[in-house]
């Protein structure tokens, strides 16, 4: 496996065992680096890496094993701690006219599902937490997590801007302050910045301006005494067609930082979604097809049967495979819902949900492999040779550039890291 390659842990948690035997598989075979967050699974993404340190290494990390965590998102039963205490002060009269939890940490309600906070009291406590599901007494690099959020909350046109932008340097530098003090405790190893907006062009609204952030971090080092700074890492999404955060990339290397890409397999671009990735067409497709067809027709579940053989042939024009699971459990699940409740026949309802249940997950597996026709073929029109896979193109692309250290990759399973030992 190559050593850029680093284990990304986003949607992986202690639900399912195979994520623990990915993890384990993709440091038996070598990752060094395994990249994580506070809000990742609520929690239970850090919480797995401690349960697998544990049975591979019996609960020792190794020295050249790194563990990168970051803070900033509110979400899960944080949030819902954080919504039930605002409500009770709202709640007592003799509170209402003082400080609340969402003043004193600074908090940004960017949605109704998602706070966000970079406030030094908040970091403090986060990396608390993060240390005891971990198992750790130390983390090796700790990251805010998307600051940019609060530009994304504020600005409202052009005009606003620059007043937002200088506002959220303050924060960083805030913030910065706090994880100077948490190296000088022996709580990080060190510290940086995973953004989205490193990614975006200079003149884009919510532009990171990343130049300004070195001297941030010397300001914050001598504010707090320690002789020189610990802002080691910036980290955002680079990718085939997403090569806009490669001018970051190479201003961080220019001044010494190290750059962890993320996404290297999940692509934007003019407001759609690629998965970077081939994928082979399922051989029982049709057969599921003409079984679930012929049995609804039997039956004389017309409904259900327009609808299967509408889905057929659209499955070449999803735009990726996120807009079709929206549109399943949008659209198409709760109207096959409804035409189940009105079969009175057991056997007939029973019978047609265990059919469209292994058509579905096949439909999905056709779905991806449409969606990635189209994406090599998108991709082969701008020039990029695909001479196998490609994730095999995509990976390359990035372990081929020097001005990047480490390419997160998201190995729920097995078989994924099976597929990158290859690479």
């Amino acid at each position: 496996m190559n050593t850029k390659l680093a284990f990304g842990t986003y949607r992986t948690g202690l639900d399912d065992p195979e994520h623990e035997a990915a993890l384990t598989l993709a440091l038996k075979e070598g990752i060094r680096l395994i990249d994580t967050s506070t809000n990742y699974m609520n929690g239970d993404a850090e919480r797995l890496i401690a349960k697998t340190l544990d049975s591979v290494y019996g609960g020792y990390k190794p020295d050249d094993l790194e563990i990168v965590s970051k803070c900033g998102y509110i979400q899960g039963s944080l949030l819902d701690a954080i919504k039930k205490e605002e409500q009770e002060n709202l709640d007592d009269k003799e509170t209402t006219a003082g400080r609340t939890i969402i003043d004193e940490l600074d908090i940004v309600k960017y949605s109704e599902s998602c706070y966000h906070s970079i406030h030094p009291g908040f970091i403090k406590a986060e990396i608390t937490k993060s240390l005891e599901r971990l198992g750790l007494e130390r983390i090796d690099c700790y990251l805010l997590h998307n600051p940019e959020y609060y530009l994304i909350y504020t600005i409202k046109d052009e005009r606003s801007r620059t007043d937002a932008q200088l506002i959220m340097l303050d924060r960083i530098l805030d913030a910065f302050m706090q994880l100077e003090t948490e190296v000088k405790d022996g709580r990080i190893g060190s510290y940086g910045i995973s953004s989205n907006s490193f990614s975006l062009e200079q003149h884009a609204m919510y532009f990171m301006p990343y130049e300004e952030l070195i001297s941030l971090a010397k300001k914050a080092a001598y504010e707090v005494g320690n002789e020189i700074h610990s802002f080691s890492t910036v980290q955002m999404p680079i990718n085939l067609l997403e090569k806009e955060g490669l001018a970051c990339a190479h201003w961080a290397k220019q001044n010494g930082l190290r750059v962890l890409a993320n996404r290297p397999l999940n692509a934007s671009k003019d407001n759609l979604m690629f998965r970077l990735a081939s994928h082979e067409e399922p051989k029982e497709y049709f057969g599921l097809l003409n079984e679930a067809m012929g049995f609804l027709e039997e039956v004389k579940a017309d409904s259900i049967f327009n609808l299967i053989g509408e889905l057929d042939n659209y499955k070449h024009r999803f735009g990726w495979i996120g807009e079709y699971q929206s549109f399943l459990m949008s659209k198409v699940i709760p109207h096959i819902r409804q035409e189940l409740i009105k079969i009175e026949d057991d056997y007939v309802r029973e019978n047609i949900s265990k059919l469209l249940m292994d058509y579905f997950v096949t439909y999905e597996e056709m779905v991806l492999y449409e969606c990635a026709k189209q994406t090599k073929s998108m991709l082969e029109h701008a020039g990029v040779k695909i001479e196998k896979t490609i994730e095999e193109a995509a990976l390359n692309d990035l372990i081929n550039s020097a001005d990047i250290d480490y390419i997160l990759v998201g190995m729920r399973k097995r078989k994924y890291v099976s597929v990158l030992l290859e690479i």
